[in-house]
């Protein structure tokens, strides 16, 4: 059994209930990315790309807003899948997310036109779909909770230790722009924020990175 297959069994939970000719088709119409680390997957140019399916790597997903300021909505890693790449294909969701790699990333893109024809034929293909839909929507509306009912001292914990915690170390090389890009917030306020952090003892600031050196101050911040 080829590589390739051996990863659509483990990833596509549908792949067994697919018949034949569905997964010849899936076969020849799947395409291989490799993508740079910085690289955009997904902009606004993209109408419909289709479902990216990662194979290693880290993605961030993200919209903008319309004063240009950008948002984190989730992370994307080894063996997830991007359903709203393909959010043509789906009723009712007419906002465009931005997908960008974090690390090098290696990806397989269903196109939209294979993805909505096993879809239509086949149910186990749908139930996947709005499963993976709805875990999405779940991440989104916790976004969505921090930004409308947290402090950005709360919120700023809460990165840095997921942060931490993704690159499994207390290092992260991380301007603090792009963290103002995550919160949705600005660079001037994040930079005060995280000075504060600095003077408490709870980080140490470096050029182009942040070290933490107090994970119980920052992990109390996140309890009130």
């Amino acid at each position: 059994m080829s590589e390739k297959k051996i990863y659509y069994q483990e990833t596509l939970k549908f792949w067994k209930d697919l018949k034949e000719d569905q997964r010849a088709l899936l076969n020849q119409g799947i395409i291989k990315k490799h993508f740079h680390k910085g690289e955009a997957m997904r902009t606004s140019s993209d109408n419909c790309s289709g479902l990216f399916l990662i194979e290693s790597g880290q993605v961030r997903a993200y919209i903008v807003s319309e004063n240009g300021k950008e948002i984190t909505l989730y992370r994307l890693f080894d063996r997830d899948v991007c359903i709203f790449s393909a959010s043509c294909i789906m009723k009712n969701i007419s906002f465009d997310i931005f997908l960008e790699t974090e690390k090098e990333t290696d990806a397989y893109l269903i196109p939209t036109s294979v993805f909505a024809k096993i879809s239509k034929e086949s149910m186990a293909v749908q139930v996947f779909a709005n499963e993976l839909m709805a875990s999405r929507f779940s991440e989104v509306m916790w976004v969505m909770e921090q930004v409308m009912f947290m402090t950005l001292d709360k919120r700023l914990a809460i990165f840095l230790l997921e942060q931490s915690n993704i690159e499994e170390r207390d290092t992260i090389e991380i301007t603090h722009e792009k963290i103002a890009n995550h919160l949705g917030s600005a660079r001037e306020v994040v930079t005060r924020m995280l000075k504060y952090f600095q003077n408490e003892g709870m980080v140490s600031l470096n050029r182009g990175a942040i070290t933490i050196l107090d994970h119980n101050k920052l992990e109390r911040i996140t309890m009130y």
